[in-house]
Formats: C-alpha cells, structure tokens, sequence
C-alpha cells in the first residue's frame, strides 16, 4: 500500500505545533527542573569557600575538611546507581519530589548541625537526595517534553542552570558566608526546595515504566564502603602509614568484589566489561584526571588565597569566579574544535593547559607576594580554561566509544568517574594541604594536581585522534 501523501504534511503540521508549544508553561517546566539540578550543584561549589568557617564552628580538625565535600559526594554517586530503576518503577514524578523534601530536611539539617558527626551526616543525607533530585528531574525532562526538538532546549535550559550554579557556587557562598555565616548557605536552599515542591505538580505529568533494572543494594553498599575506605586511607597517609596501606587494600578488594558480583549479574548496574577497550579506559582516566586537577583544586583555593593573600572568605569567592566563569564561556569553543582537533589532540591540549595551570599556582606559593598574585590568577584562568575545554566533551566521547548497546550504562560511567575522581582527589590534595596554614605548603597540593593533569595527558593516547564513532571492545 502507497504511503499517504498527506504524511509529510502531518509531520510539518506536528513540528509546527512542537514549536509553538514552546511557551511560557514549557519554559517554566525546564527552569523548574533546572533549578533542581541548579541546587546540587551550587551545594558543592558553595562550600569550598567556608570550609574554615565550618571546620571552626563544628570543631573539625583540617585533615578531616575533605569529608565535607566527600560525605556529599560519595553518596549522591552511591545513591545514583539505583535512583534510576526506582524513578522508573515508582514514578519520575515522584522520585524528583521526594529527592526535593530530603534535599530541604536535609539542608535545614546541616544548617542547624551543632556537632561534626551531625554535620558529616547530614551532608551524606542530603548527598543521597541530591540523587534522587536529579534523576528525577532529568527523567522528567523526557515526560515532560516528549519531541526531540523541546527535550533537547529543555536539557540545554538545565544544563545552562547546573553550569551557571557551579560557576557562580563560589563567588554566591563567599557573599553568604561573610554576610550572615556559613548556616545560611543550607537555609538559601529551603525556599528554592519549596518553590519546586509547588511547581512540579502543576507542570510535570507523573510517569513511570514496567522494568525490570536490577536493584543490587548489597553492590550499592559495598562500593560506597570501598570509596569510603579508600578516602579515609589516603587522608591518613601523613600521619598513619600502616593505616593507609590496609585502608587502600581492603577497599581494592571491596572495587573487586563489586565488580565480580557486577560481572556475574545478568542485568548489571555497572558492567565491567564496558572497560575492555582501551579507549574506554582512556576517557576513564581523562575524567578522573579532570576532577583532581581542576574540581579538586577549587576545594582548596580559597584557603590558599586567604593564607597567601590574607584575602576575606568574599574577596576569595570573587577572585575565584577567574576559574569559574570559563565554565560559562569556553564550552562552546570546545564543541567546534572537537570534529577538526578529533579527542586526542583537544583533550591533550585541554590537559595541558591544566597541568600548566596547576604548576602556576604551584609557583605562586613559593615567590615574593607581587610575583604570586599573577601567578596565582594565570593558573586559575588555565585550569578554568583546561576544564572548560574537556569537561563537556568527556561526556558525549564516553558515549561515543562505549559499544552501542551499553549507552545508557555508558552515561552512568562518566558520573560515577567524576565525582569518584572528585572524591578521591580531594581526599588527596586534602592529606598534602599544609596544616599550618604554611604558604610554601600548598605547593605541594598544587603540584599534585598539574601531575594528575599530566597522566591525563598520556592517557589520550588511547584515544582514537578522530571524534565521533562507537568502538566496541
């Protein structure tokens, strides 16, 4: 039977309508879920510039500030793994809502934290419903918005607002900070909680599919007790070697363990065959060398510009927007070099500049004060640079070189590699910042990272020197 010819038409008929449904209501339902996924990020990039304040109030001796940033991370990437098959089985709706009230139960919780364990709890918890907030919210992006053309603006809209929460993260929690204390950092979280738990009824259809995505709680606690293991080892590198030596080698044994019950499942959460090939395991290590060398090192910048520079918790959150703002402007650039450099070279380059800028701010610890300041803003607008080049790109080569068949495990790898990496390298620059406050100290953390930079740089040689092209082990 001929195609009818009024197809054609139909289909033009439908993309019309797609576009002018493009209104207010929809730009409202993709500022709405970019908020959510705006609030998670700014909870982490605020914080790097009170962590004295926090590590003073609460009583936290400075080897143990990285578990601010930790306890937040190794749980929302724990907690990530299964929020996914939960949002399909119980509802993206409600997944996204009930990710919201944790998201406020918990921010209240850590701006009324009298104590660490409190504190370093409450941060865990709220870790755990950033989760399920986003992936709740990007679940519902596809309800929501089920044409290509509107999911697409509405992933850009909350992409826009994650990149904008991070950028500014810094520069928003000085102002915060110095102004009414660290605690209010938390509580500006709560009327947002609530302007979202109001909204989302209203905008987002409740959906949720007939699946069968394994639920392997027991694999979800032992890798969040192995990353945890592994950060408490390297932070007692200083003062207890033996310590670390067992910390690191139980939980390589509990990586191991996770990924033999993984490979034995016949639906697994986390496949280890998806690192047979040897560009998969390139991009890997590219992810985790970005998160040290540039996530990591904003952790600690604000403390070294306040030792350095004798800099306010607001003067540093400012002079750190040098490293941030990137992050607004520069990805686009690395979009249009990626098809003409191909990912070897640009994410060589973009390693580079890292490295570089790491070794600046290495310098900038060790020359006269004059010296230092230049120093110091050339290597935070490199690394700011470097990042902003790779961190956009990494996502769409993981997915590019994975096998077809395993996309969408794919894309869980390059969150579990982040903010793994992210963890694990603030845990280290963490065991070398100076506890002193020595000046000369943060060279040491500094150099770190331009060396974690510099491995990422070797690892683009098992990189494929075009972009684009699925490769399967």
């Amino acid at each position: 039977m001929p195609s009818s010819p009024v197809l054609p038409h139909a289909k033009a008929m439908e993309d019309a309508a797609e576009h002018q449904a493009w209104n207010g209501r929809t730009r409202l339902t993709a500022a709405t879920i970019g908020l959510a996924a705006a609030l998670t990020n700014f909870d982490v990039t605020s914080v790097v510039v009170v962590l004295p304040s926090i590590g003073t109030s609460l009583d936290i001796d400075v080897a143990s500030w990285a578990w601010i940033i930790d306890a937040y991370s190794i749980a929302f990437t724990a907690t990530l793994l299964v929020a996914g098959a939960l949002a399909d089985r119980f509802g993206r709706r409600r997944t996204l809502l009930i990710g919201n009230a944790g998201f406020l139960v918990t921010s209240l919780a850590c701006s009324l934290a009298w104590n660490s364990a409190l504190f370093l709890a409450a941060r865990a918890a709220q870790g755990a419903a950033a989760a399920f907030l986003v992936t709740g919210g990007f679940a519902s992006i596809t309800t929501a918005f089920p044409a290509p053309e509107g999911r697409a603006r509405a992933f850009g809209i909350a992409g826009v607002a994650s990149g904008v929460a991070m950028a500014l993260g810094p520069s928003l929690g000085g102002l915060i900070g110095s102004g009414l204390g660290w605690r209010w950092i938390f509580l500006a979280n709560l009327p947002l909680c609530v302007l979202i738990t109001l909204l989302v009824p209203r905008l987002v259809a409740e959906r949720r599919d007939s699946t069968d995505k394994p639920l392997d709680l027991l694999g979800v606690a032992i890798l969040t007790l192995a990353i945890g293991l592994i950060i408490q080892a390297i932070l007692e590198a200083r003062h207890a070697p033996i310590h670390m030596a067992i910390g690191l080698a139980v939980g390589a044994g509990l990586v191991a363990w996770f990924a033999l019950r993984q490979h034995r499942q016949s639906q697994p959460m986390l496949d280890p065959a998806i690192f047979a090939s040897r560009p998969m395991i390139g991009v890997t290590a590219l992810l985790m060398a970005v998160s040290v060398g540039y996530w990591a090192v904003l952790v600690y910048l604000p403390l070294f510009l306040g030792t350095a520079f004798g800099w306010t918790t607001e003067a540093a959150g400012l002079a750190m927007l040098t490293a941030t703002l990137p992050m607004l402007v520069v990805p686009p650039f690395g979009g249009r070099l990626a098809p003409r450099l191909g990912w070897r070279r640009l994410f060589a380059a973009a390693l580079a500049l890292i490295a570089i800028g790491g070794a600046a701010l290495a310098l900038s610890a060790l020359v006269d004060l004059a010296s230092a300041r230049a120093f110091a803003f050339a290597g935070m607008a490199l690394i700011g640079i470097g990042a902003a080049m790779s961190h956009p790109q990494l996502s769409g080569a993981v997915i590019a070189l994975a096998p077809l068949e395993t996309s969408g495990m794919a894309s869980a790898l390059t969150v579990i590699a982040r903010q793994a990496g992210f963890a694990v390298g603030v845990a280290a620059l963490g065991a070398l910042t100076p506890t002193t406050f020595a000046v000369t100290g943060f060279a040491w953390l500094f150099g770190a990272a331009a060396v974690a930079a510099s491995c990422g740089m070797l690892a683009c040689r098992l990189l494929p020197s075009t972009a684009g092209g699925s490769i399967a082990p």
